[in-house]
């Protein structure tokens, strides 16, 4: 499915991964994030003039969603939009974050790949169509094994009652010398009919997350 060229190294504090040359940042870094979001809506709105007039309201969206990203402890977030001859574009992205977790008394939730995957629900579909959710664990050439889940999933849109349902893959993988973080690598897109070839996609590139000093 995907036209795999030359891969894009990312380097970011603390890891690096790689992503098809193809595929665009998101920038939620508040240092950058702004500038960059700018130039995106100006090059969108150059390229389809007709959207000038929602340029205020696409700006504004997307730095709250940059701002929302960033303090959730996502630091990198990368997205496809691949055109196939129909109407519509095939799209996805992966973001990675770096993230804790405690209870509600404070302590910390155990990082081991066996303890996340006896956290995480499986789910079964009971017939075609429905959300599923698969559990297991992975290797992850230099980095070791990490917990994954992966399916489709009906996924709350924050700031509304709805749920847009997507196709879904997270991968915890535990930070060295971190008690309780974890890098979390997330691949998702709303194109369903196509998860089968995106699980491969985002485990294809989950596999190239490294540690960096």
């Amino acid at each position: 499915m995907a036209r795999y060229t030359d891969a894009l190294t990312i380097e970011r504090g603390g890891f690096q991964i790689k992503v098809p040359d193809s595929w665009w940042e998101f920038d939620v870094r508040p240092e950058s994030r702004d500038s960059s979001i700018r130039q995106m809506v100006n090059d969108r709105v150059r390229a389809r003039p007709e959207l000038a007039q929602y340029r205020d309201e696409f700006t504004a969206f997307l730095k709250k969603s940059a701002q929302e990203a960033w303090q959730s402890g996502a630091m990198y977030c990368g997205c496809m939009a691949e055109s196939f001859g129909g109407d519509t574009p095939v799209t996805g992205s992966v973001t990675v974050s770096l993230v804790g977790a405690r209870t509600q008394t404070g302590e910390l939730l155990p990082t081991a790949p066996e303890a996340i995957v006896a956290q995480l629900a499986v789910r079964e579909a009971k017939r075609e169509g429905d959300t599923f959710r698969k559990v297991t664990t992975v290797d992850i050439p230099g980095v070791g094994s990490a917990a994954r889940a992966y399916g489709i999933e009906d996924i709350e849109v924050p700031g509304d009652t709805r749920k847009i349902r997507v196709v879904l893959m997270q991968t915890f993988i535990p930070v060295p010398g971190e008690e309780g973080k974890v890098a979390l690598v997330a691949g998702s897109s709303q194109v369903l009919d196509l998860a089968d070839s995106f699980f491969d996609i985002f485990d294809a590139i989950t596999s190239t997350f490294r540690f960096t000093e």
